[in-house]
C-alpha cells in the first residue's frame, strides 16, 4: 500500500482531533470527512507509521443517517480533499449528533488517558434568551485568514498551510463574513478579523517577518452588564455567546457546591483579561480576594483595569507554574488558611496545565478547583493527576459546544478536595 492508493473502509469510531476510525486488513486508519456508521472510499495520505495510517474520504459508499450536506459547500465531500478548507471538519454531521460525538470523545479520553469513569454532557451555547443559531452557523467573531506568495487570501486547506480562496465563511458572523469577502491581496502573512461588542469589524494585517507593529487598539467586550477591555488582537473567546455561557456555567457549578467564601483567597490561573476572576468576584461580592495570573503583560494590564471594582482583587504577570510554586513556598499561615477555603480556577491553553502546575495547585490545598478545558485529552491527563493528589470531579464534566461544525469542545470540571 502506498500514499495515494484508494481503499474502502467501514467507519466504526471517532478519534480526538476530528478524524474517524476504520480498519484495513487489521490496521487502524484515521479518516477525515466521514462519521461512524458509514462506508467510504478513502485516499491513503500517510503510511509511514506501522501502528496506523491516515486517509481522506473521497466518496461515500453508504451514508450514515446523520450525514447532512456540508454547511460549507467549499469543504463538502464532492470537492477534492486538497481543495477543502479546514476548520469545519464536522460540518457534514447533524448538529445534535456532533454533540453526541464530542461527548464520546471526552468520555473515551477520560477512560483511556485518565483512567476515570465520569458522567459527561455537552450542550449548545447560549440560552432561551439568546440561543445558538438553529444550524450552528454565524457564531465566529474572530477569524484568521492567510495570504500566500501569489496574494491569494483565504483559509488554509485542511491539514496544510496552502491557502484556499473561498466565497463565504458560514461559521463567521455576517459582519465578519462581509469584511472577509472585501479583502484583497496583500503581503504574505495573516489577516485577523475581529468583531468586538460594538459590532464594527477590525481588520488586523500581520505580514510575515514584520516584528514592529503599531500600538494595539483597545476594544470592549461585554458579558451581561459587565465591560471588559482587551486588545483587538488579544485573546477573547471566538463564539459570540462563549464568554457569557462559560461564566454562567462556572457560576452554576460553584453555586451547586455551596457557593464561594468571600473571606477566602481565590486564584484565576491563565487569567487573560480577568473574565473568570470577575466571575469569582461577582459570586463573592465587593470584598472578594482574587488574584488573576497571566503571562501576557498586556492582558494583565487590562485585567487590572477590569477588576478595579474589587478592592481585594489584583492581577499579576507570571507563568502559572512559577506563580503557584512561589506561593506554595512563601505563603503565610494566614494566606494558607484562606487558600484552603478558596477556589482555584484554571483555564489553560490546549496543551493543558501539566503535572507541575497541578502539583503546585494541590500543594496550596484549595477546597475547590474549577478546570475550564479546551482539549479533552489534556483535561483527562490533568484530572488523572489531580485524582492521584486527592481531588476528584465527582460532579462529572459539563461540556459546551462553543465550536459547532468543528471537532473542538469546551468543558468545565469542578474538583473537590
Amino acid at each position: 500500500m502506498h500514499d495515494g492508493d484508494l481503499i474502502d473502509l467501514d467507519i466504526t469510531g471517532i478519534a480526538h482531533g476530528g478524524v474517524f476510525v476504520g480498519r484495513h486488513e487489521g490496521r487502524v486508519v484515521f479518516v477525515s470527512d466521514t462519521l461512524p456508521g458509514e462506508r467510504v472510499r478513502a485516499r491513503v495520505t500517510d503510511t509511514r507509521k506501522k501502528a496506523f495510517w491516515r486517509a481522506e474520504a473521497v466518496e461515500v459508499l453508504d451514508a450514515a443517517a446523520d450525514r447532512r450536506p456540508h454547511v460549507w459547500a467549499a469543504a463538502d465531500i464532492d470537492v477534492d480533499p486538497a481543495e477543502r478548507p479546514g476548520g469545519a471538519e464536522f460540518g457534514h454531521i447533524a448538529l445534535e449528533h456532533q454533540r453526541a460525538l464530542k461527548e464520546r470523545v471526552i468520555r473515551e479520553s477520560l477512560e483511556r488517558v485518565g483512567r476515570l469513569d465520569l458522567p459527561v454532557e455537552v450542550r449548545s451555547a447560549g440560552d432561551d434568551a439568546d440561543p445558538e443559531s438553529a444550524d450552528g452557523t454565524g457564531w465566529r467573531t474572530r477569524v484568521s485568514l492567510h495570504v500566500d506568495e501569489s496574494g491569494r487570501v483565504g483559509a488554509y486547506a485542511a491539514r496544510s498551510h496552502r491557502v484556499i480562496e473561498t466565497p463565504d465563511l458560514p461559521l463567521a458572523t455576517a459582519e465578519v463574513a462581509r469584511a472577509a469577502a472585501a479583502l484583497r491581496g496583500s503581503e504574505p502573512g495573516r489577516i485577523d478579523l475581529v468583531q468586538p461588542a460594538d459590532g464594527r469589524v477590525r481588520v488586523l494585517v500581520r505580514p510575515d517577518g514584520v516584528k514592529s507593529r503599531p500600538a494595539p487598539e483597545v476594544v470592549e467586550e461585554r458579558v451581561g452588564d459587565r465591560v471588559f477591555r482587551v486588545d483587538a488582537g488579544g485573546f477573547w473567546q471566538v463564539h459570540r455567546l462563549a464568554a457569557r455561557t462559560l461564566t454562567s456555567l462556572v457560576s452554576e457549578e460553584i453555586a451547586a457546591i455551596g457557593g464561594l467564601d468571600p473571606e477566602a483567597l481565590h486564584l484565576d490561573l491563565y487569567g487573560g483579561v480577568g473574565l473568570f476572576a470577575a466571575t469569582l468576584g461577582d459570586l463573592g461580592g465587593p470584598s472578594t480576594r482574587v488574584v488573576s495570573v497571566e503571562s501576557d503583560p498586556r492582558a494583565t494590564e487590562h485585567a487590572g483595569e477590569n477588576l478595579a471594582e474589587w478592592i481585594g482583587a489584583r492581577a499579576e504577570t507570571a507563568r502559572a507554574d512559577r506563580f503557584v510554586a512561589k506561593l506554595a513556598a512563601d505563603a503565610s499561615e494566614r494566606e494558607r488558611e484562606r487558600l484552603g477555603r478558596g477556589v482555584v480556577l484554571l483555564d489553560p491553553p490546549r496543551a493543558g496545565a501539566g503535572r507541575e502546575v497541578v502539583e503546585g495547585i494541590a500543594a496550596l490545598a484549595p477546597s475547590t478547583v474549577v478546570y475550564v478545558a479546551c482539549d479533552p485529552v489534556a483535561l483527562a491527563r490533568d484530572l488523572s493527576t489531580f485524582a492521584d493528589l486527592g481531588y476528584r470531579a465527582d460532579r462529572g464534566i459539563r461540556g459546551v459546544d462553543l465550536f459547532p461544525h468543528s471537532h473542538h469542545v469546551e468543558a468545565v470540571a469542578v474538583l473537590r478536595r
